[in-house]
């Protein structure tokens, strides 16, 4: 019997970069870019810096791969578990259904590529085949946004935990492990996943600081579940062929389709066209009304105190407490509370690190917006996205001067649609990434970093890309 554990590892070793379609190349790349840039935007971060220290517990004494945007080097294990809290700290990493995909996926991929001195080539499979196989799998489970009789139900439990196969799987072909190897090493993630804690993330206010999934806790798994195979553990190939006692019920789905595995594997790539980057460091169900605001607020050139209040309409799930919790102690706290967003986006602040900063996110003059905002489901949410999955009917109304301004949007920025403009361009996010290294890349070392992500086949070590990301 062919399981889907042994198509998973076919497909992993058999993926080369030579043989990746162009829009694959060009979308790994810039998910590279993106998460570099998200990275060294968090150093300052306080949840972020946890991620670091405890990254320097798992392996200071062993200088295999670098803290990325500094010059300290720690054991692999240590370096990915660092750097995968570091790109999702501040919430602006790139996301694909099944959500937030890149910072469970790459920072591992990267500390071994970087340790055993690979080739850029190699980097781009690992990171291509890890997002497709996430997206793969994703398509099978339960989703935030699944639609039950007209309406948007977020299943009782959800998260990321899927994700762990294409992360060892990155690992895993980095370390060469041939296909059997990487079959055990499938069938060892899948039994030592992490559980899906989102929606207890969703429902207690104030949300843990850790959020919906521990990324350094995912990248930790990923490299023990390969080291351990290749030290001939074996692992349990029929992990996702079995409903009943498998790894759907490990994590809880209630549905499982896992035709979507394996349709066309290693000859269809599908992830691209539904690869999101975010403007904003702040959850992705604002960002389309961000957008609206934003435009509001610049057209007519409004001041925050002139704002007599602001209401916002979008996606219909989020009256959850973490995202109406208006009691903003930290960051975290901020990346999640819809009304403290409108409050920020209002304030003209540079999207990007600016936003999360602790003076930023408890200035008086946010915090009394905040109190002066609000949220409400759009009507038209469900249907919109039953018609189209990358809808996201969201509409603002902002009170001032004795008027009302209002805006509209379908889509998000950042977010490939039917509307061009909505398509994050290269220079796009080539400007994001410059803004978020700011004060720790010099502008040489960034415009270095830029064309070796942008020609990453062409770069013989991994290393030369990190080394002039040392700012710190």
């Amino acid at each position: 019997m062919t399981t889907l554990i042994d198509r998973l590892a076919a497909f992993t070793t058999a993926t080369t970069a030579a043989e990746l379609p162009d829009d694959v190349v060009a979308e790994s790349q810039r998910i590279l870019l993106d998460t570099l840039g998200c990275a060294v935007a968090s150093l300052d971060d306080d949840g972020a810096r946890r991620g670091v220290t405890f990254g320097r517990v798992l392996g200071a004494g062993n200088p295999e791969a670098s803290v990325i945007g500094t010059g300290e080097k720690l054991s692999t294990i240590g370096a990915a578990f660092a750097n995968a809290e570091l790109v999702n700290a501040l919430d602006q990493d790139a996301v694909l259904p099944p959500g937030h995909v890149t910072p469970y996926v790459v920072p591992a991929a990267l500390a071994v590529a970087q340790a055993r001195r690979l080739s850029g080539a190699r980097l781009l499979e690992a990171i291509a085949l890890s997002h497709e196989m996430s997206f793969r799998i994703g398509r099978c489970t339960d989703y935030l946004r699944d639609i039950v009789d007209g309406a948007v139900v977020i299943p009782k439990i959800i998260g990321y935990s899927s994700t762990i196969f294409g992360g060892t799987a990155a690992a895993a072909k980095l370390l060469d492990l041939d296909t059997e190897t990487v079959a055990d090493a499938l069938g060892i993630a899948g039994s030592t996943a992490p559980v899906n804690a989102q929606r207890a993330w969703m429902m207690h206010a104030p949300a843990t600081t850790i959020k919906y999934q521990l990324a350094g806790g995912m990248a930790v798994t990923e490299l023990t579940a390969a080291h351990l195979a290749a030290e001939g553990h074996t692992g349990d190939r029929l992990i996702l062929d079995d409903r009943e006692y498998g790894f759907p019920r490990f994590i809880g789905t209630k549905r499982w389709e896992p035709a979507a595995i394996g349709d066309r594997l290693g000859e269809a790539w599908t992830f691209t066209p539904f690869q999101s980057f975010k403007p904003y460091p702040h959850c992705r169900v604002m960002h389309a009304i961000f957008d609206g605001l934003i435009e509001i607020v610049e057209r007519h050139d409004l001041s925050p105190d002139e704002i007599e209040g602001i209401t916002a309409w979008g996606e219909s799930f989020v009256q959850q407490p973490t995202w109406v919790n208006e009691t903003i102690t930290n960051p975290r706290d901020a990346q999640f509370s819809m009304t403290h967003g409108l409050a920020l986006a209002a304030h003209r602040i540079p999207p990007g690190k600016d936003w999360q900063t602790p003076e930023i996110v408890r200035d008086p003059s946010v915090l009394a917006l905040t109190e002066r905002s609000e949220f409400q489901p759009h009507p038209d949410h469900a249907a919109a996205l039953a018609k189209d999955p990358a809808a996201r009917a969201s509409r603002v109304a902002v009170r001032a001067r004795g008027q009302e301004f209002v805006a509209e949007r379908a889509y998000p920025k950042g977010s490939p649609s039917s509307d061009p403009s909505t398509y994050m361009t290269d220079d796009e996010l080539i400007a994001k990434f410059r803004h978020n290294v700011a004060g720790v890349v010099g502008d040489d070392d960034a415009a270095a970093v830029i064309d070796m992500v942008f020609h990453l086949a062409e770069v013989d070590d991994v290393a030369a890309i990190l080394d002039r990301m040392a700012g710190r």
